[in-house]
Parts: C-alpha cells; sequence; structure tokens
C-alpha cells in the first residue's frame, strides 16, 4: 500500500492513502452518517408533531386551517429531510480517507457517491422500519377488531344489526303510516302478512339495479309502491312519495360515499408525491453535503458549532 505525502500553500503537511483497486466505497462514514441522518430526523419529526398539534384545534373556526396544516407540513417535512440527510452526508463525506493521487473530479464523484450511499441506505432502513411499524399496528387492529367482533357475537340483538344504506331505505319504506293506518290492511294480503326480510330482498334488488341511474324505473317504482301500500295501509300516492324520497337519500348517501373515497384518494396521491419529493431532496443534500465535507477536510476547514470549534 503506497503512502502519497502532498503540501498544501499553508505548509500544512496532508497524508493521504492511495487505497488499492476495488476499495472505493468506505462503509464506516456511510453507517455513521446514515445513523445520524435518521437520529435528526427522528428527533425533528417529533418536534414538528408536538409542533403542528400546537397549531391546529378540533373546535371550528379555531387554529389553523387543514389546507394551510397540510401545506406548513410539507415544507417542514422538506425542510427535515434536507438538514438530516444533509449532516449525513457531511459527516460521511468528511470522515473518508482522502485520495490526493485522484483527479478532481474523481475525487468529487466518489465524494457525492458516499452522500448518496448515506441517503439509499437512510431509505431502506426507514423503510423496513415503517413497514414493521405498520405491521405491529395491523396486527393491533386485527386483534381488536377480533375482540369487538366477539363481544358482538355474544350479544344476537347487536350482532344481527345491519348499518347498509339499502338496510336504511328498507326501514324507512317499511314504516308504519302515521296513525297506525297500517292495520288497516287487508289481513289476507301477502305483501302485508310477509316478513321484513321477505321484502327486503326485492326491495334491495330494485333500488340497486337503479342505483346509477338518474331516477327509478317506472316499472320498479310502481312495484315498490305497491308493496309499501300493502305493508304500511298508505295510499298509492303517499306510497310513491316515499318510494321516491327514500331512493333520492338513498343517491345522496352514496354519492357522499364516492366523495369521500375520491378525497380519500387524492389526499393519498398528494401525499405520496409529497414523500417522493421530500426524499428526492434529501437525495440532493446528502449529496451536497458530502462534497462540502470533503471539500472541508482536504482544506482543513475548521467548523464551529454554537460558538465551539470542536464537534460537540
Amino acid at each position: 500500500m503506497a503512502v502519497v505525502t502532498a503540501t498544501s500553500p499553508d505548509t500544512t503537511t496532508i497524508v493521504a492513502t492511495d487505497l488499492p483497486g476495488g476499495r472505493y466505497v468506505e462503509w464506516g462514514p456511510i453507517i455513521l452518517g446514515t445513523l445520524a441522518a435518521l437520529a435528526m430526523l427522528v428527533v425533528l419529526m417529533a418536534f414538528g408533531s408536538a409542533l403542528g398539534l400546537s397549531v391546529v384545534s378540533p373546535q371550528p373556526y379555531a387554529g389553523i386551517s387543514a389546507r394551510g396544516a397540510a401545506v406548513l407540513a410539507g415544507l417542514y417535512i422538506a425542510l427535515v429531510h434536507v438538514a438530516a440527510f444533509a449532516t449525513g452526508g457531511y459527516l460521511a463525506g468528511r470522515l473518508r480517507s482522502p485520495w490526493t493521487t485522484d483527479t478532481l473530479v474523481e475525487r468529487h464523484f466518489r465524494d457525492g457517491a458516499h452522500g448518496f450511499a448515506v441517503w439509499s441506505l437512510g431509505v431502506v432502513l426507514g423503510a423496513i422500519l415503517a413497514l414493521s411499524g405498520a405491521a405491529g399496528l395491523l396486527k393491533a387492529g386485527t386483534a381488536i377488531a377480533a375482540a369487538g367482533t366477539a363481544g358482538a357475537s355474544s350479544n344476537p340483538a347487536i350482532a344481527q344489526v345491519s348499518m347498509q344504506p339499502t338496510d336504511y331505505a328498507v326501514d324507512r319504506l317499511l314504516a308504519p303510516a302515521p296513525g297506525g293506518g297500517g292495520g288497516a290492511t287487508p289481513a289476507g294480503d301477502g305483501a302485508a302478512n310477509a316478513s321484513r326480510a321477505d321484502l327486503a330482498a326485492p326491495i334491495t334488488r330494485a333500488f340497486t339495479a337503479n342505483l346509477h341511474n338518474p331516477q327509478l324505473d317506472a316499472n320498479d317504482r310502481t312495484m315498490l309502491a305497491s308493496l309499501v301500500s300493502q305493508r304500511t295501509g298508505l295510499s298509492q300516492a303517499d306510497a310513491e312519495k316515499r318510494v321516491d324520497q327514500a331512493f333520492a337519500e338513498l343517491k345522496t348517501a352514496e354519492q357522499k360515499a364516492r366523495d369521500a373515497a375520491d378525497k380519500a384518494r387524492k389526499t393519498t396521491l398528494i401525499a405520496a408525491f409529497l414523500a417522493a419529493a421530500a426524499m428526492a431532496i434529501g437525495a440532493a443534500a446528502a449529496c451536497a453535503g458530502a462534497t462540502l465535507g470533503a471539500r472541508h477536510r482536504d482544506e482543513r476547514t475548521s467548523v464551529a458549532l454554537w460558538g465551539s470549534p470542536r464537534f460537540w
């Protein structure tokens, strides 16, 4: 192994090791820089979470708006990635052994590559930690859901309750007429004597078949109004009004569900883009930090932190 000695203009002697071919990557500085970057990331994100909770409020017209909070959160996450990975890259670049036998372009490339390695290792480790945390939350949620299902199954009344929009519409349709008019139906009528479960099936099928139409099919509307009239004792005209109202409420509930799903999709899409952008900015910051650290290493630059020339 050859040792090359170079003298800087200020007569300071710099000793650099001419490493043999193949040893282009020094994992010690990379690992240290990655650990430093992840530690800073955790600390700053915890601080940001506390800061975010202090400026938002569940009360209406209090605290910052949801859109403003999202913008501030995105900016803060980007700044955190820049600070954390720039620090990690700086440590990796400054602690890497200088190679004075290489050209300046090659040295700059290798310094930047060490910063990129810090970012890559940090992203991989962060993804592993995030997946393990998500798996733990999923396991806990499954256990809670299983406990809730067991509790519901132990109570038959609760276990049989359904909150589907179509079931709610059936309840509204088959509700007795005001003033007890439902008792005026003929005793031998099939719809009047049929159980709710027998009537729920054709009503649900009719509503489901027409849910994507602007209004009920005329035949389905007449059939449903007839069932409601026979079951509740309402007149045909009143039964048709009830059918129209129930169908309108069902379409409103379905549209609200679609809007909520679309909003969640857009929110997830924006969050994914912001996460990718923040990580890309972190990669650039790590490479720039490694290049700066290498230049300070070669120039023997003293960096003062909080007024002290020491690292701490």
